[in-house]
């Protein structure tokens, strides 16, 4: 069995490998600018993800609407799944596959930001959410791990963990959120 500092080196590794990495950086940029965007101009962020991923996507949006270091208002953001009546009533009529894509053809808007979250890139809800989100021209962000999986190819701007091993990719997509909402919130509120 690994000892407990291997666990925290390899969480150290992955984030030098993000920290490396041009492309990842660049992409977390257009993604802060993506959500900045979307705020100025009325618009709103929408979160999904399965398991784990959903707790991120849940503790994310949470971080633009209650705060993260300012005391200043709610920006407009929501992890779809908080509804337990709707997500059961639509997996069990139709499929969980289709849960986040109903709601996207629901409720998104254009111009909306949709962020979502798969350590594999696989997840068929997500996918198809993604997809849904084209159509209604929602701009898709998705927090992957190494490769991207199915969502690369539907995501406007894709930040694909360097990493295969589930607890590494999902430590990593909430840094990455974290980074994205400080540097949003310290944007938006620059001269307020």
């Amino acid at each position: 069995m690994k000892d407990i500092k291997t666990f925290i080196q390899e969480s150290i590794d992955v984030k030098n490998r993000i920290l490396q990495d041009e492309n990842i950086l660049r992409n977390i940029g257009q993604a802060t600018d993506a959500c900045l965007h979307a705020l100025k101009n009325e618009r709103r962020l929408y979160f999904c993800g399965n398991g784990g991923s959903a707790a991120d996507a849940q503790h994310l949006a949470a971080e633009f609407t209650g705060r993260f270091y300012l005391d200043r208002k709610a920006l407009p953001a929501e992890a779809l799944h908080g509804n337990s009546s709707y997500l059961t009533a639509v997996a069990n009529d139709y499929s969980f596959d289709v849960i986040y894509s109903r709601m996207v053809t629901g409720i998104c808007q254009p111009g909306d930001v949709l962020i979502g979250l798969s350590t594999s890139g696989n997840s068929a809800n997500i996918v198809k959410a993604f997809e849904a989100a084209r159509e209604k021209q929602v701009i898709t962000i998705g927090f992957t791990g190494e490769g991207g999986g199915k969502m690369k190819e539907l995501s406007d701007i894709l930040l694909a963990v360097p990493s295969k091993t589930t607890p590494r990719i999902q430590e990593s997509h909430i840094m990455i959120g974290h980074i994205i909402c400080e540097m949003v919130e310290a944007s938006y509120f620059a001269n307020k």
